[in-house]
């Protein structure tokens, strides 16, 4: 064999192994010819017509990632900032799916600038209806805002949305004292509020408590009086059957009543004298102040007898 032989044969060799290509996994690569799409390699070893053929771009299929920082205003004109992390990635690894990610952007920073911008132009739609009390708790309806506006118009650039996440909002720091403010006055009312509650509720079972004492006081000093009072018309009747069997028994024995009388009055100054305390009771001891005082207990000894 001529050397000319083994030269067209390291040639050949060569144009053909110049064709042989390797794709990633997770990736796959967009073969055009003179400028026209032509196919997509999916990962491992592939051909391509070596000269004619060439690798346009390699297309990442994994999920992708990126931060977001930007600010918002109001309905109350007041400026919100955001930090957000956005995950997306290509809708699939169809052919018609990959040309749209090939083909609908010049390079990865158009794409990804018209993105972001998408994204900011949705959230700050959304937060100008709002008054600046209600950003905070709108997590939720701001990220299902932005993937209602935003699904349509990246299925069209062969992606889709896979999550938003709003992961700090804030306000200017004026604004941000002002509602400390707010919630401080609020913590104190509401603090304030309790103590007030809680002082009614104490005085009004004090007072329940009183009421309830005075009532079985009164209720004790009733029964009481009713049982002095009973004692008292017991002790009475007691005394008066004592004297009117006491003068029967003397009448029955042809005696002068009026000794009984005279034997009550003596041992009644006598009981006062013995359980006095100290205390001075005034007796009338005359003649005239003794008959009068027999008199008056004949009287009620007569009146004991008409009650019989």
């Amino acid at each position: 064999m001529s050397v000319f032989f083994y030269v067209i044969i390291a040639i050949t060799f060569i144009i053909i192994a110049s064709g042989l290509f390797t794709v990633q996994q997770g990736t796959v690569a967009v073969i055009t010819m003179f400028g026209r799409y032509r196919r997509v390699a999916h990962p491992g070893l592939n051909l391509k017509i070596p000269v004619l053929e060439t690798i346009f771009k390699r297309i990442s299929i994994q999920n992708r990632s990126a931060e977001l920082e930007f600010v918002a205003i109001t309905q109350d004109q007041a400026n919100v900032n955001f930090k957000s992390m956005l995950l997306y990635s290509v809708i699939d690894g169809t052919d018609e799916t990959i040309q749209k990610v090939a083909f609908k952007f010049v390079d990865e920073r158009s794409f990804m600038q018209t993105l972001v911008r998408s994204i900011e132009g949705s959230i700050r739609s959304f937060v100008a209806t709002k008054r600046q009390s209600e950003v905070l708790g709108l997590r939720k309806e701001i990220v299902d805002e932005v993937k209602g506006h935003l699904d349509s118009t990246l299925a069209e650039w062969g992606f889709h949305l896979l999550d938003l996440q709003i992961n700090d909002i804030q306000f200017d720091e004026a604004i941000m004292r002002s509602m400390a403010q707010v919630v401080a006055s609020n913590n104190l009312k509401a603090a304030a509020e309790n103590e007030g509650q809680a002082l009614y509720i104490t005085k009004t079972k004090a007072a329940e408590a009183e009421g309830s004492a005075i009532i079985i006081a009164a209720n004790a000093e009733k029964e009481a009086a009713q049982l002095r009072g009973q004692g008292v018309a017991l002790f009475r009747e007691e005394v008066a059957k004592g004297m009117a069997n006491a003068a029967k028994e003397m009448q029955d024995q042809n005696l002068d009543a009026s000794f009984v009388l005279f034997s009550i009055w003596t041992e009644a100054m006598k009981n006062f004298a013995e359980q006095g305390k100290g205390n001075v009771i005034f007796l009338d001891g005359s003649p005239d102040g003794m008959e009068r005082t027999l008199k008056q207990m004949q009287a009620m000894h007569m009146n004991s007898n008409n009650l019989k």
